[in-house]
């Protein structure tokens, strides 16, 4: 998120605005920014009478706003952060004097709403008068196929070395949890000694992924077709579902097999542009380059079939008595026999 990048800078050098309004479903880049605001615009001992943490429940926008309008003690600005704004009272009256703020804010106070969970409306004239006044930071839900790139740029950050396929191992077995992963790394940089590689020894040992049977070696297993593997690493996925959900299993695979038939649609364009289109780094493209050839495109949509049927079994639908382990067992014997399996009409 590079407007993160920006304000945490202007944080940093003290050159911030009156007004930032938060929003959106990714709690994450909102908590990074509040965070750094709490702890970083004002000096310690400015703390005491400057800065005011208030959460929305406790709160109305009239109290906030006559709070606004005060002046700082003891020093040049004020800091007001309101945690959990999305709980505040929005009406028509509150509204109106929040508009009448926005537009007229008090240059001495920086007042910070963190509005999680959810966007403002953005047909309320409240939303607009705050986009107006560039107010209004949005802070989307981060898309999966971004979260490896994502993992690799925090590893550089913390300067933690990693061998070349944890961010993608992380990704799939944390998910879009941004703030998960970033606690997750925090401690393995901690825990890693100056100059040890970030390996699946690792992840197994502190995380809890294995680095044998995890769906990462799931899906190259079944890339090349190499059963054997492919049933061992399904067998002991299935001992442990908690660690290896049918549900998140079934979206990893799903999203393999979608980039398998990126690639094979794609076949003859730059790999570059390829790896692009499918959100992977270049680094992977062999292995789906592989699996285009196990599952030419026929089959691999074939594949995209067989899960959309297991998402349906997996919600109750046609396997009541059936366990995780029976189900990722089953669905590993068909899309390594994609190719002679008949497929329901």
């Amino acid at each position: 998120m590079k407007e993160l990048d920006l304000i945490l800078k202007n944080i940093k050098n003290k050159e911030v605005s009156p007004i930032y309004f938060f929003h959106g479903d990714e709690p994450y880049f909102i908590d990074v920014a509040v965070k750094a605001f709490e702890n970083k615009l004002l000096e310690e001992d400015e703390k005491a009478f400057n800065q005011t943490v208030t959460y929305g429940k406790d709160a109305s926008y009239g109290e906030i706003l006559s709070l606004a309008r005060q002046f700082p003690m003891m020093g040049d600005r004020q800091l007001i952060i309101i945690k959990e704004a999305q709980d505040l009272k929005l009406g028509d009256e509150e509204s109106k004097a929040f508009e009448a703020y926005i537009q007229n804010p008090v240059p001495s106070t920086v007042l910070v709403f963190a509005h999680k969970h959810k966007k403002l409306d953005s047909r309320k004239k409240v939303t607009k008068v705050l986009e107006k006044s560039n107010a209004l930071i949005l802070s989307e839900t981060f898309k999966d196929h971004l979260l490896p790139k994502w993992i690799s740029d925090e590893c550089a950050r913390l300067q933690i070395k990693t061998a070349p396929n944890i961010s993608h191992l992380l990704a799939e077995y944390l998910g879009n949890d941004l703030s998960r992963i970033a606690n997750e790394l925090g401690k393995l940089k901690i825990i890693l000694k100056e100059g040890q590689i970030l390996d699946g020894a690792v992840v197994e040992n502190h995380i809890g992924i294995s680095k044998e049977y995890n769906v990462f070696e799931l899906q190259k297993a079944l890339g090349v077709k190499n059963a054997d593997a492919a049933f061992k690493i399904a067998y002991f996925m299935g001992k442990n579902p908690k660690n290896n959900p049918f549900v998140m299993l079934l979206s990893s695979l799903y999203n393999y097999f979608s980039n398998v038939i990126i690639y094979s649609t794609m076949l003859g364009q730059p790999p570059q542009m390829i790896a692009s289109q499918m959100g992977v780094n270049p680094y992977f493209l062999k292995d789906y380059a592989d699996a285009a050839r196990m599952y030419p495109l026929k089959n691999s949509t074939r594949v995209i079939s067989i899960l959309r049927e297991f998402d349906m079994k997996g919600k109750g639908l046609g396997a009541v008595n059936m366990s995780d382990a029976e189900l990722i067992k089953e669905l590993v014997y068909k899309i390594i026999n994609v190719d002679k399996i008949k497929m329901k009409v």
